[in-house]
């Protein structure tokens, strides 16, 4: 059996999560009797730790707050996903870099031996996926900003930059912050429209609370399942060496959420939407517009309909020719 000191280490560590975790499941998980486990409670009590019995159905304890700051104390899969996330935070937010070097600098040294061992073995290179084409991580003081006012519930004033790259004030109830493909969305509700929107972060300059408090709202479907399915969430064509439009026969939720991204969609009316992107080739940007399964129109420039054209020819020849054997 564990020392008293040691079970309460991890006595402390399956009560960090925040959530209620049942008397049984933590004598269980410790290896001891109902009675062992009230004295590790109260030996985490002597120390500072504001651990607290929740009575009734589901009841047992809880870490609650204005205890003593916990010390580190992190199982083997936690080490990996710090380890992993600080090494790959650049990627999402700028101006984060020196700070996640010396976190993850400072958990290397915290952490016992053994796990330090774990951490080392996940040394990661994050690269952007040339697919997503992401746009320029925020700062972190603009997401500080904004998440700020999602989490107090206030109005925030904020400046966000048209297509025409004026910026015009807008003042929203923000309600989540959104990461998708490599891009920070805001998810916010516009009361003057009175309709939700997607704002691109990297599109916001001089975001600030208005101090007024709004009643959360019922989101259908969630706030990342609006984003994918809104077509006009701030997207901008992404600099491929060939890009062109066409015009397909599917609505534009649907093209909005499949499109690769650097891609932007147009709703034209229900049924029908123009989709812009890009390839490294003419060939190959024909190739994806034919993922889409719809019939094209109003294909721009020329040298796309010419490159659709041999996409025909090929896909053609493949349709009639004689299928190999399986090796």
């Amino acid at each position: 059996m564990a020392t008293t000191s040691a079970r309460a280490l991890s006595l402390l560590s399956m009560l960090t999560g925040g959530s209620t975790v049942p008397g049984q499941e933590l004598a269980r998980r410790l290896g001891v009797s109902g009675r062992t486990l009230r004295r590790d409670v109260e030996t985490l009590r002597d120390l500072g730790y504001a651990v607290e019995p929740v009575k009734g159905a589901g009841g047992g304890y809880r870490l609650g707050r204005g205890g003593a700051l916990p010390p580190l104390v992190l199982d083997e899969e936690q080490v990996v996903a710090v380890v992993v996330a600080l090494q790959t935070t650049s990627s999402a937010l700028r101006g984060i870099e020196g700070a996640a070097r010396r976190a993850l600098s400072t958990i290397r040294q915290v952490v016992p031996r053994r796990l330090r061992l774990d951490a080392d073995a996940f040394a990661v290179t994050a690269l952007p996926n040339q697919w997503e084409f992401p746009a320029p991580a925020p700062e972190t003081d603009l997401v500080r900003a904004v998440g700020a006012a999602v989490r107090q519930r206030v109005g925030l004033r904020l400046d966000y930059e048209g297509d025409d790259g004026s910026p015009a004030s807008r003042v929203l109830e923000p309600h989540h912050l959104v990461v998708w493909a490599a891009r920070w969305y805001l998810v916010a509700h516009d009361t003057g429209r009175g309709c939700w929107d997607v704002l691109r972060l990297d599109r916001v300059t001089r975001p600030e609370a208005t101090g007024v408090p709004f009643a959360a709202r019922e989101l259908p479907g969630g706030p990342a399942a609006l984003v994918q399915r809104t077509p006009d969430r701030g997207d901008r064509l992404a600099p491929w060496p060939c890009t062109g439009s066409a015009v397909l026969a599917v609505p534009a939720e649907l093209v909005a959420r499949f499109a690769p991204g650097g891609a932007v969609v147009r709703a034209l009316d229900g049924a029908r939407c123009e989709l812009s992107m890009g390839a490294w080739s003419w060939i190959g940007l024909a190739g994806l517009f034919t993922t889409f399964g719809s019939p094209l129109s109003d294909v721009r420039p020329v040298e796309l309909r010419q490159a659709c054209a041999l996409a025909a020819r090929h896909l053609s020849a493949g349709a009639g020719g004689a299928v190999s054997p399986a090796p």
